[in-house]
């Protein structure tokens, strides 16, 4: 099963950046938008409006035909769907020693993606600065113990304990244990007109 088109486009403007020697940077200036939406873009934290994303494949010097190329939609109207553990797919969001993201699923609810996410923090993990993402997010952490810092305050959470928040305010996830966390990660992305 193919991933969601929009995780499909934020993996391929990363892809063809990197394929070009662009840095996040470089490609912002060319843009002429921010180093931070460039980020968040690449790493599956916001959707791009259509202009933007326009602007962004122009400034990689690319064809549009050719940037969607290999961008496949499934159209299978099938409401069960299983996918066995050894088909999630590895993949990194900003880098940060520690963390390892696996993607269960990603698919469009009611025109809205929803990104299905296992993160593995190893003892110790923990992300230098903090992100914003355009989504709500629900965290349920299957084994171990992370702190959730958001917006300056500290939430401690054990095996069997979820969060529930809006993405948008800065957080970041740290092990502060010995042995490794893992945390399903469910995130509803919001779309222009959700508040």
């Amino acid at each position: 099963m193919q991933e969601d088109v929009i995780i499909q486009i934020s993996n391929q403007v990363k892809e063809k950046r990197k394929a070009k020697g662009i840095t996040i940077q470089e490609l912002a200036n060319r843009a002429k938008v921010s180093k931070g939406l460039i980020s968040q873009i690449e790493n599956n934290r916001t959707i791009p409006s259509l202009p933007v994303l326009m602007n962004i494949i122009n400034s990689l010097s690319i064809d549009i035909p050719e940037f969607f190329n290999n961008i496949k939609s499934d159209h299978t109207s099938s409401k069960i769907q299983i996918k066995r553990q050894a088909d999630y797919q590895p993949f990194e969001k900003e880098h940060a020693r520690g963390f390892v993201y696996h993607r269960i699923m990603a698919r469009n609810i009611r025109n809205l993606p929803v990104d299905i996410v296992l993160l593995e923090l190893k003892p110790g993990a923990n992300r230098a600065t903090m992100v914003k993402t355009d989504a709500y997010e629900y965290k349920y952490v299957i084994k171990g113990k992370v702190e959730y810092h958001i917006n300056g305050k500290k939430y401690i959470l054990n095996t069997g304990d979820s969060l529930f928040f809006d993405g948008r305010q800065e957080h970041k996830p740290h092990n502060p244990g010995k042995k490794s966390a893992l945390v399903l990660i469910i995130y509803f992305f919001l779309g222009k007109d959700v508040e």
